[in-house]
């Protein structure tokens, strides 16, 4: 099987480097690389939204500031959002769910504040399907989520569903779930992400298919 190194993701002027360490980063010139490829572009670089993160079991130490062409230093941060999604510096990949909770709450609060006393459980549940759910799930297809980070998403959504139904019963909530056909987060993450990749073999496969036409 063979692998394929990835070293930088780009959408539009949204920037990612990747490289396998900080010396690797600084000796090869990966940054200036692509600073020179921007300038090219007649692009700016904005200081104030770049910043540099360590991911593995040193992510804890000092590393050397990354310094631009016009002598400005890129800082070292702890965390870094990329498309939505919310990347921590830990010894392993980790994605963080704390920003997407909170937007889930805020959602909620906005609905249920609105409409959660004088619309029926039906019209609130398909509120908080359509406007909060997605909002809480963005992005979660890509991230590698651990079993404590399910069950947190699963807690999110029990609270909410505890002050629409007025219970504090567990039992209670797992039925309305059920008959609303709301599942656990890991499993619907992962229906997701079937369907997913699902559409890029299909696309792949279209790709393909019309190369060697055109060929």
């Amino acid at each position: 099987m063979k692998c394929i190194y990835i070293s930088i993701l780009l959408y539009a002027d949204d920037i990612l480097l990747v490289a396998p360490s900080v010396t690797y980063l600084h000796r090869f010139n990966s940054f200036c690389t692509c600073e020179q490829e921007i300038a090219w572009l007649d692009m700016p670089l904005n200081i104030k939204k770049s910043a540099c993160m360590r991911v593995g079991g040193r992510f804890k130490a000092k590393c050397a500031n990354t310094v631009t062409r016009e002598g400005r230093e890129l800082s070292w941060v702890n965390n870094i959002r990329y498309f939505g999604i919310y990347i921590e510096s830990a010894s392993f990949f980790k994605c963080s769910l704390d920003a997407a909770k909170r937007s889930f709450y805020r959602s909620f609060n906005v609905i249920f504040g609105k409409v959660g006393r004088i619309a029926s459980n039906e019209v609130i549940i398909e509120l908080i399907k359509t406007k909060c759910f997605p909002v809480l799930y963005y992005g979660l297809d890509a991230c590698p989520l651990r079993k404590s980070q399910y069950n947190s998403i699963d807690c999110v959504i029990n609270s909410s569903f505890r002050k629409v139904f007025d219970t504090r019963s567990q039992e209670v909530i797992d039925v309305c779930l059920d008959m609303i056909s709301c599942i656990p987060a890991q499993q619907l993450i992962a229906l997701r992400k079937r369907k997913f990749l699902k559409k890029s073999v299909s696309l792949t496969m279209y790709c393909v298919a019309y190369v060697q036409i055109m060929q």
